[in-house]
């Protein structure tokens, strides 16, 4: 795989940035859409250009999880596939995570970091907290990978190495949902492997999860349901209050997930899948263009979208009162 995901001859503008009428910034990038038969209905700058997925792999390595023999029900299913903002509840789930488990966490391999919630930051700051690995936005995944760990009698010590058992569980959800292999494997922020692979690759695996039934004869998608159905009955565990992805799931049922570095892939309820990468890895334009990518291809309706955006924090301002916006710029 070459050193550059894709370059800015390759990449597209998606999104830009307005203020009193001037376009201030322009974000670049690459996406795709498939329709709900799986073809592709829309494709933007190099989607079948590798790249690495980061937290929008999650949803795979929840799954893995549960294939492991981990039955996550609930919000502990969510807390798996989440970038949380670490508000008390969210760390409950963690904790109870852990506590299955039999372990403290001490035994969480994630860096240490604040809440990402804002109100949970400065609360945890006024306390006298520190940054731990439990406030990482990855606690979840950490803490449900080390109770799979601890069902199959696998090491807890290594649990982030690529050869260890449970990453390789992961791998092979990978590769069996998106029907590729795996086309180069990388260290993500928190530590454990992350696997590159096109846009048109994820969004493939994104839309079988999504559109996977409870009732299937096969146990990877019969997961793979529960996974989804959780995530769309407790949005607020996979991000937080009033944040982009818990707004989009529960006002628009959209199954969505973001990934550092300015990857969002989102799957709207008939099964019509957006997958998205901006070449700056600014995430700020992210979940309107997926958003508008979605509408353009008839999934979802533009007035419900409008009446999203209002919380998607895409205002731009001049004295605390709003002169511009953010907005999707795309030619379809």
């Amino acid at each position: 795989m070459s050193a550059a995901v894709f370059t800015g001859d390759q990449a597209v503008e998606l999104a830009v940035v307005e203020r009193s009428g001037f376009v201030e910034s322009r974000h670049l990038g690459s996406a795709v859409v498939l329709g709900p038969d799986g073809g592709v209905v829309n494709s933007l700058g190099a989607p079948e250009a590798p790249v690495f997925p980061r937290s929008s792999l999650k949803p795979f390595q929840a799954i893995a999880v549960m294939g492991a023999g981990v039955p996550l029900t609930g919000a502990a299913a969510v807390l798996a596939t989440a970038s949380h903002g670490g508000t008390p509840a969210h760390l409950s789930v963690v904790r109870g995570l852990l506590a299955q488990a039999q372990l403290s966490e001490n035994a969480l391999l994630c860096p240490p970091d604040w809440p990402l919630d804002s109100a949970a930051r400065d609360d945890a700051i006024r306390a006298g907290e520190s940054r731990t690995p439990l406030f990482m936005n990855c606690s979840g995944k950490h803490a449900a990978m080390l109770l799979a760990c601890m069902v199959n009698g696998w090491p807890i010590e290594s649990y982030l190495d690529p050869q260890h058992p449970m990453q390789h569980q992961v791998r092979d959800v990978v590769e069996r949902l998106t029907g590729e292999k795996v086309v180069a494997t990388g260290v993500d922020g928190c530590g454990a492997p992350v696997y590159a692979m096109a846009l048109t690759t994820l969004a493939r695996g994104i839309q079988r999860i999504a559109t996977a039934s409870d009732g299937s004869p096969f146990a990877l998608y019969r997961n793979a349901a529960l996974l989804k159905n959780a995530v769309l009955a407790d949005g607020w565990a996979i991000d937080g209050p009033g944040r982009a992805n818990t707004v989009v799931i529960d006002r628009l049922g959209v199954f969505a997930k973001l990934g550092a570095e300015g990857v969002m892939v989102m799957a709207a309820p008939d099964g019509t899948t957006v997958t998205l990468k901006m070449l700056d890895g600014s995430l700020r334009a992210a979940s309107i263009v997926a958003l508008s990518l979605l509408v353009d291809a008839g999934a979802l309706e533009r007035s419900a979208v409008e009446a999203v955006t209002p919380k998607l924090d895409l205002a731009v301002l001049g004295r605390g009162a709003p002169v511009g916006e953010i907005r999707a710029s795309y030619t379809a």
